[in-house]
């Protein structure tokens, strides 16, 4: 009985550690997405500079100040687009610069949700090697994956978490952060020289937005978390 309580204990402290290893891998994942979100901020506004329409040499007032300070200088200005060759380069170095901190951003965030997925199933393990290896539908974390926005958040309030919170609240978190990863790559990879500045107005809405994270889940999921 005493080495069952041991046992018990022993798979706890467990998956207590592994939990906060979790969290510490989200919070790296929020900082990531959080340093990428001004990445994609930059492409969208270096790509809107050097996609600006040319200038209106039909209007009627913008002919006579041209006529008016016709110099060298103003005429060159107006040929070229009103656009500075300094800004131009500028941007494109911005564009370029952006693009590749994204990039980066998804092989960073990638090994983070690796790792998220390596604790989860690990957590998963140490459940079943406590319960005698026996096979248990709440040892399955895959089934709280597929459905975790069906399932409630384990509550902590009126008493201590069970082990089964911290495994189900890991799936859960997992979830929402892999579908969080999946939109950064479609987003990321969609991206070129001919995107639209409405298209990309809505990628950086979404980026921000994160639909698929839920606030009052991960709350809930601090709560969960052990703090000495």
């Amino acid at each position: 009985m005493e080495n069952a309580e041991y046992e018990r204990s022993v798979s706890k402290d467990e998956i207590i550690k592994i939990y906060s290893d979790f969290m510490t891998r989200i919070t790296q994942f929020e900082e990531l997405v959080s340093i990428s979100s001004r990445f994609l901020v930059g492409f969208h506004q270096a790509l809107g500079f050097l996609g600006r329409p040319s200038f209106d040499k039909t209007s009627t007032l913008v002919e006579r100040i041209v006529k008016t300070h016709g110099s060298s200088r103003v005429l060159s200005y107006v040929e070229a687009g009103c656009v500075n060759s300094h800004d131009s380069v500028q941007n494109v170095s911005k564009l370029r610069t952006c693009h590749l901190g994204l990039q980066d951003h998804m092989t960073k965030a990638k090994v983070v949700v690796d790792e998220l997925k390596c604790l989860m199933d690990g957590a998963a393990s140490s459940m079943q090697t406590a319960n005698g290896n026996k096979e248990d539908d709440n040892l399955k974390l895959d089934s709280f994956i597929t459905s975790s926005d069906e399932e409630e958040a384990p509550s902590s309030e009126l008493s201590k978490p069970e082990v089964t919170d911290y495994a189900i609240m890991m799936a859960i978190i997992y979830s929402m952060v892999n579908q969080d990863y999946t939109m950064q790559v479609r987003i990321v990879s969609s991206l070129n020289l001919k995107s639209s500045s409405e298209e990309l107005e809505t990628y950086c809405q979404m980026w921000s937005l994160r639909p698929f994270v839920d606030d009052d889940k991960m709350r809930k999921a601090w709560s969960l978390v052990p703090f000495s």
